[in-house]
């Protein structure tokens, strides 16, 4: 790793390097005498002989029986490859990257080495990206490499998100972090592919050749091929004389078929000479496999879908999503649900359901029994036949009589409509989708039917696939500032919410994914007048061809025409009690703070 010294930061980084190559040293020095004696073996047989049974038997599994040269390969019989050996190297160059370390204020610390172990995530050492600050200030980029002009190629830089995903550990010396999965310029990271990371142990023997892809210096991407061997194993680590410099820090290596086999991390600093090395160390795939596995069990069932490309080939039961519990409720539990009251704010105040345009009115998914709304306790929903969506929900909030109940998360498809008309856990399995409760869990749960009301919020017909940060963070900030104004001031409230359906929102699993959001609050101010609010939130930007990154979005606060031209949908008088329904901005004003919104 290549650090220049300039305030505190940099100089505990490099006091974890010197303490990583000291303990490297310390393995090294224990290890002598039986090195010695394994060296000796390899003069007169070959690392099939010297290593242990089970090693040398995964080593074997790892070789394609149409590669006949490869056991001559590793015994040092011939070095002769497949002239497709540079092409599969080329591929496993492609996933390595630079790693730019920089502090909060853009200041570039260092630079160092990582790679992609799966669409999303990157694998790095501990002393390169320590923790979650570091990793949030840091950038990865790929394609820095020369061409055969020897003319840099154009450089793609993302940046890391460790908010979705963040494990490292200093013992092992090791950062596995979640990347953005689509950079500025909209490059996807998943254009590098990855590189698998395998649990079995053996798959380098001692005195089999290994390889090493890195940024030495923080210079162009460079490789140092098989003039390097195995030259022991130890329970967690694996010592090599690969060439490395600073910079290298972070680097896969790899065995004869491009596997990664360890993570390079520090080198053996010679006991007679700190300025020489005598050997490198690398931390064993299998120990770090072994470590992440531990942990599953502590992971969201989200970090559990990052880990799913990872994971997939590994015995390890703690990883498995869990399976949401679907049911249907019997029709007698909606007998008594009389949905959203037109009138709770008062007779004076009556705000009906918008009206539908006659191609719209055509879309609407009707009930068994031919009506064209489902009532819930104190919400009412209209559902989209193509979309499979709803088309709006409304709910009453009373903040006079709210109450707090607990979360099952048992989810319900509803039997008064055909299921071909409700998105339900097909589209939300092994994936970063959140299903967006429309009208939010906490709002209809108030007065003598609060926990029905709660377990109504859990139908699939109310929910709607959104990315999770916008989900559990911008809307969820909206929904809880109406929410928190409804309890404190012992307000009513009216919310509709919906998505905005467009012609261009991508396609998944036959899925058309909504790429923006709208809601319009109402109440009545103390001056007697009705306040009707609209918001729109977008996902445009953060969802692309089915990868689903995270970047800057915003919320507005728009005209209810706004709303009304996106949708299609006419909510008549309520447009003039709307705040902002003189002026002729029709892009609104962002939301930053509740201070922002105009009443």
């Amino acid at each position: 790793m290549s650090i220049k010294r300039l305030d505190k930061s940099q100089n505990l980084h490099m006091d974890l390097v010197d303490l990583h190559q000291q303990q490297a040293l310390q393995r090294y020095i224990a290890r002598s005498s039986e090195r010695e004696r394994i060296a000796s073996e390899l003069q007169t047989k070959n690392p099939f002989e010297v290593d242990t049974p089970e090693r040398v038997a995964t080593r074997k599994a790892i070789i394609d029986p149409r590669d006949g040269l490869a056991i001559e390969r590793i015994i040092g019989r011939d070095d002769l490859f497949p002239v497709s050996y540079l092409e599969a190297g080329q591929q496993a160059a492609a996933p390595v990257c630079r790693i730019e370390i920089r502090d909060r204020l853009g200041r570039v610390l260092g630079h160092a080495t990582g790679f992609l172990v799966s669409p999303s995530l990157l694998l790095t050492n501990n002393h390169v990206l320590e923790n979650y600050n570091t990793a949030q200030f840091s950038v990865a980029q790929f394609n820095y490499e020369v061409d055969l002009d020897l003319n840099e190629r154009p450089m793609k830089s993302f940046r890391f998100t460790p908010e979705r995903f963040f494990i490292t550990d200093q013992k092992l010396d090791f950062t596995l972090v979640a990347i953005e999965e689509v950079s500025a310029d909209g490059t996807k990271v998943s254009d590098f592919g990855f590189l698998p990371l395998i649990s079995q142990t053996g798959k380098g023997l001692v005195g089999e050749c290994v390889s090493i892809i890195q940024h030495p210096s923080g210079a162009p991407k460079a490789v140092a091929i098989r003039e390097n061997q195995i030259m022991d194993v130890f329970e967690d680590y694996i010592h090599y004389s690969t060439d490395t410099m600073p910079g290298s820090s972070g680097s896969p290596v790899y065995n004869d078929e491009w596997v990664v086999i360890s993570l390079h991390h520090a080198g053996v600093p010679d006991p007679k000479n700190r300025t020489e090395f005598i050997a490198n160390e690398g931390i064993r795939i299998s120990s770090i496999v072994q470590f992440v596995a531990e942990q599953g069990s502590s992971l969201s069932n989200n970090q559990k879908l990052l880990l799913y490309d990872i994971v997939k080939g590994w015995d390890v039961p703690d990883y498995t999503p869990e399976e949401m519990e679907v049911e249907k409720l019997s029709d007698s539990w909606y007998e008594s649900s009389r949905g959203y009251d037109t009138q709770f704010l008062g007779v004076d105040y009556e705000v009906p359901h918008p009206i539908f345009p006659s191609d719209l009115e055509q879309d609407i998914a009707q009930l068994k029994d031919g009506s064209n709304v489902l009532h819930y306790t104190h919400f009412s929903i209209v559902m989209s036949k193509s979309r499979r969506l709803a088309y709006y929900t409304v709910v009453n909030i009373d903040g006079n009589q709210l109450m707090k109940i607990g979360r099952k998360d048992k989810w319900y498809l509803d039997s008064r409509i055909e299921i071909e008309y409700q998105c339900g856990p097909e589209l939300y399995k092994n994936n970063s989708l959140d299903r967006g409760h429309l009208v939010r869990r906490l709002d209809p749960v108030w007065g003598d039917s609060a926990k029905k009301a709660n377990e109504d919020t859990f139908h699939f017909t109310n929910c709607a696939p959104q990315e999770s940060k916008l989900n559990q963070k911008s809307w969820l900030d909206l929904e809880n500032y109406i929410l928190h104004n409804a309890e404190n001031l012992n307000l009513k409230v009216t919310v509709f919410t919906g998505p905005v359906f467009r012609m261009d929102d991508i396609s998944y699993r036959g899925v058309q994914i909504p790429a923006e959001f709208w809601k319009i609050a109402i109440i009545v101010k103390k001056d007697g007048n009705l306040s009707a609010t609209a918001y729109l939130q977008t996902q445009k930007n953060l969802i692309e061809d089915l990868e689903f990154v995270y970047g800057e979005y915003k919320t507005y606060q728009v005209p209810i025409s706004k709303i009304e031209v996106i949708t299609g949908l006419d909510f008549k008088e309520l447009r003039n009690f709307d705040p902002l329904n003189q002026l002729e901005s029709t892009i609104g004003y962002v939301i930053d703070a509740p201070g922002n919104v105009k009443l």
